[in-house]
């Protein structure tokens, strides 16, 4: 016998609207399991600002209506390659952003998915595109995750949407039809009517993603009935994993979506209603094994000098260099000597790394031991930079999923109760007005001087 909890749990719930925020994305990709990977900004395309990133796939969120999706010219095309490919269509509108991102990742070789998410893209791989949207509609586990990032309000904002919709259609359904008059309307009126449906309609964000896979780059619009190729890679040898030169690939049409998106609107004064977030290795983990490397090499290194200079090394190096050596290597959250290691060739580097030592003439060590220290100083840096922003990343999702609301009500309720209210509400209103009264004796006096 379910309980009513897991009875909710079983019938599903709405999807929330998320922030397009990389930091929101990241830590909801860790909400699905998946770890090694995060989501950050793209302000160009060019070589320079993305190249070196080496990202996974790519995905370009853009303010779009349903008068101008412009997917529609794409809907009867076949391709038998397409198959290949996982993809879903999305069928909840407040998910489009999950659902990108899983357009993407299941679509990515040699990452770390996790168990529930690997069991979902098993029981999913045959299934038809829509059926794969309907499977992350109705799948708790994918909605769980994306809904703990949203904002209580926002929770609550859809399930009132949706029962306010449900409300809305029962009405029609049961209401006689009514009778058409024709009457005479002017121009000014239907201006009058399409300036306040565009005034109420609320803006919308669609997200596309872009991922090479199968030595192809493909489009991944949920819209759209399958996956849209973009282009063909050059065929990968064993040491590339599959993904070089694919960037190059999908520029040109990322600057025709961006040329299209700011053409579609021309009249926003110049704002641009877009962003191109890259899916990318977790910068933390990069950061951090470049950091266990140098802690090895100094320790190779030393080891050598202690057998070349049997009377003693440090006075061979920097003095300044040796005093901050033992703190050089240690980070707010790893103190110990050595810690944990995420790269999985990070053993074959270290060998290679610790022969090199071995190798190296012995007048070149002391040189070499500085350098050492040095790198291992602007490593520690870049360590301390990520725990800050994951920690600043963390607090801005505490204050975000917070509710708020029922303290708001509480504190208004004791306001209420001790009689304070009302005269908290006369001061904020006397405080208005008196605000409001200086522009009006400056706009008077400004109208004085023009007339004189």
């Amino acid at each position: 016998m379910l309980d009513e909890k897991e009875f909710h749990h079983l019938v599903g719930g709405p999807f929330t609207v998320l922030e397009s925020d990389p930091g929101v994305f990241t830590t909801l990709i860790r909400k699905l399991g998946i770890r090694g990977l995060e989501v950050t900004e793209i302000y160009d395309i060019e070589p320079w600002a993305v190249d070196h990133l080496s990202p996974h796939g790519l995905i370009f969120c853009y303010l779009c209506t349903d008068e101008k999706n412009g997917t529609k010219r794409y809907d009867n095309i076949d391709d038998p390659d397409a198959e290949r490919v996982w993809f879903a269509n999305q069928l909840s509108n407040d998910a489009c952003a999950t659902q990108a991102i899983l357009n993407v990742l299941l679509n990515c070789p040699g990452i770390e998915l996790g168990d529930e998410l690997q069991d979902f893209r098993v029981e999913t791989e045959h299934m038809s595109s829509v059926m794969k949207g309907l499977a992350i509609s109705g799948s708790h586990f994918i909605r769980k995750a994306h809904n703990s990032l949203a904002r209580p309000a926002d929770i609550r904002g859809s399930i009132q949407s949706i029962a306010a919709a449900t409300l809305e259609s029962n009405k029609t359904k049961n209401a006689p039809p009514a009778k058409k008059q024709r009457t005479a309307t002017s121009s000014a009126t239907h201006k009058k009517k399409a300036a306040e449906s565009t005034e109420n309609q609320q803006d919308m964000y669609h997200f596309i993603g872009y991922v090479p896979a199968h030595n192809k780059v493909w489009e991944l619009d949920g819209l759209r009935r399958s996956a849209l190729e973009v282009g063909e890679l050059a065929p990968p040898d064993d040491a590339s994993d599959g993904r070089a030169g694919w960037i190059d690939v999908v520029r040109p049409a990322l600057r025709m979506r961006m040329q299209r998106s700011l053409e579609e609107d021309g009249n926003s004064a110049g704002h641009i209603q877009f962003n191109l977030l890259a899916i990318v290795n977790d910068r933390y983990q990069v950061v951090s094994d470049e950091l266990e490397m140098l802690k090895r090499e100094r320790n190779a290194l030393e080891r050598r000098l202690a057998e070349v200079y049997e009377e003693g090394w440090t006075e061979k190096v920097d003095q300044t260099l040796l005093a901050s050596a033992s703190e050089t290597f240690v980070t707010s959250v790893r103190p110990s000597p050595e810690g944990k290691i995420f790269g999985q060739d990070f053993g074959s580097r270290k060998m290679e790394k610790e022969i090199s030592i071995l190798d190296m003439p012995a007048r070149k060590l002391p040189e070499a031991w500085e350098a050492c220290i040095r790198a291992a100083l602007s490593a520690k840096l870049a360590v301390e930079e990520e725990i800050a922003k994951s920690a600043n990343a963390h607090t801005e999702e505490i204050k975000r999923t917070f509710d708020y609301e029922p303290f708001i009500v509480q504190f208004i309720t004791c306001l209420h109760n001790e009689g304070l209210l009302d005269s908290a509400l006369h001061k904020a209103t006397t405080a208005e007005e008196m605000n409001e009264k200086p522009t009006m004796r400056a706009k008077s006096k400004a109208k004085g001087r023009g007339r004189a």
